[in-house]
């Protein structure tokens, strides 16, 4: 028999004397988080207690911040009717991603992920333009959203349908719906392939069981699928929610070339 090699003194483990076995574990874990704990608090935590901190002044970012004002700053910020608008269409943005965008996702994930034909070249349709950037996704939409018919695809269509051109990026009444458009393009692969990844993990015994106990696909879906795809299923949400929050550089983008600044005005 093959016997193991010596491990040298030097590389093992010493127990401190008389000390128990579970602080020794704990001074150990923590001597190990201690690294990762630093750059934490260094370039996460501290940068919110400072933000805090220089929210209470007439900071205008360069120089000592020494005009204190407390909270006017955010007496302000709640009676300015742009941050109230940007802050409505954020909440509509999260409400058409939650009921909208993720339960597409979800059926169309449920349909791929069977023994669909050609399901793989599906996956690969859906998920290539989350890898595309932001700016690449602005730009391109900004095009097809153009105004004049011999240069935007979408009014193209429309002309020729007997219509006249839409001002998608200029008509407040469409411009939100029209962002959430280019939003669902570029991240519905993302969410379907969660869903896949989840639905996987479903071993397939317990839908035969129930179709042999008399259940339809509409029973095997909602009382076996639906629940145990719960984790799944909170972490887009999560994903979807916080990505609605933090989008920027699409709209930006979209509009800055667009006529007016459409998101700016009522």
């Amino acid at each position: 028999m093959q016997q193991l090699p010596v491990i040298p003194d030097i590389l093992k483990l010493k127990r401190v004397s008389g000390a128990p076995r579970s602080l020794e574990d704990t001074l150990l874990i923590a001597l190990f988080l201690l690294p990762a704990l630093i750059l934490f608090l260094l370039f996460v935590i501290y940068p919110i207690f400072r933000s805090i901190y220089f929210s209470l002044f007439d900071w205008n970012g360069l120089g000592p911040a020494v005009d204190f004002v407390g909270l006017q700053n955010f007496k302000d910020i709640l009676n300015d009717q742009v941050f109230l608008k940007a802050l409505r269409n954020v909440l509509l943005i999260i409400v058409f991603s939650v009921g909208v965008q993720l339960p597409l996702a979800l059926a169309l994930a449920v349909m791929v992920g069977r023994d669909l034909p050609g399901r793989g070249m599906f996956r690969t349709i859906f998920f290539m333009p989350y890898v595309l950037s932001e700016i690449n996704v602005a730009i391109m939409w900004m095009l097809l959203y153009n105004p004049d018919p011999d240069r935007g695809l979408l009014n193209a269509i429309v002309v020729a349908l007997g219509s006249g051109p839409i001002g998608w990026l200029s008509d407040t009444s469409l411009v939100l719906v029209s962002i959430f458009m280019a939003l669902t393009w570029k991240y519905f692969g993302f969410h379907m392939l969660l869903y896949l990844a989840g639905l996987q993990n479903i071993p397939q015994e317990l839908e035969e069981a129930a179709r042999i106990d008399g259940a339809n696909s509409f029973q095997n879906f909602f009382y076996i699928t639906l629940p145990l795809l719960g984790s799944t299923i909170r972490t887009s949400v999560y994903l979807s929610v916080l990505g609605s929050i933090q989008q920027f550089i699409l709209v930006w983008i979209g509009l800055d070339h667009d006529q007016g600044r459409t998101g700016q005005r009522e």
